[in-house]
């Protein structure tokens, strides 16, 4: 089994790998646009631009997920306390990390960032990230780490935002995530021994 994820279940994908090693389950992975950072995430997200144009919409969305479901939530939080939060990361210090059981938001944060948790995965990975993507930066981007992993690829484009990788003047059909998508599932499972002999996978890694 192969499985795609959107960016923010990428960050669950990824951190699913390396907890389970050789026992996810799953044949390969692949993302797209994952934050690798969730901290730097939220820096991005908190600059002048980047907060005019996402964060302040996203944040308006979180509180209506919250008032919508109200009367069960205010018996865990406090739901007034929570629908003044005015960034992402306000939100996550008044509800999500204290949801998911953490004493502080940069616990949630570092315990969500997949980047440092690669050399624990044990199936081929492939990962497309853009450089001018606002909600995953260049900076948080784990090159250093990949290098001396032989089953995760890093793709890195100069252009592509967030989750659009588009191509030509009047971009129509197929993009470049959708091709590569296809080329990687093809490879995984019409080459299954020579991708695991070049990501350095042995059989009896995956049977442990």
């Amino acid at each position: 089994m192969i499985r795609f994820f959107s960016p923010c279940c990428s960050m669950v994908l990824l951190n699913y790998l390396a907890r389970k090693h050789t026992e996810s389950g799953l044949v390969a992975g692949i993302t797209i646009s994952v934050p690798w950072d969730a901290r730097k995430s939220s820096d991005s997200m908190e600059e002048p631009l980047n907060w005019l144009l996402f964060n302040r919409h996203i944040t308006r969305c979180l509180h209506r997920a919250v008032t919508r479901h109200r009367k069960i939530l205010e018996k865990v939080v406090d739901v007034d306390y929570v629908l003044k939060a005015r960034s992402i990361r306000e939100f996550d210090e008044r509800y999500t990390s204290l949801m998911f059981g953490y004493s502080s938001c940069m616990d949630y944060y570092r315990d969500a960032s997949p980047g440092k948790k690669l050399p624990n995965t044990a199936v081929p990975i492939l990962c497309l990230n853009a450089a001018d993507d606002p909600f995953s930066p260049q900076t948080a981007f784990p090159v250093s780490i990949v290098q001396d992993l032989p089953n995760v690829a890093l793709v890195l484009t100069a252009h592509g935002g967030h989750i659009a990788f588009l191509q030509g003047f009047f971009p129509r059909g197929e993009n470049y995530m959708e091709r590569l998508f296809g080329q990687f599932v093809h490879a995984v499972f019409e080459h299954q021994e020579e991708m695991k002999q070049a990501c350095g996978i042995r059989e009896e890694q995956m049977k442990d």
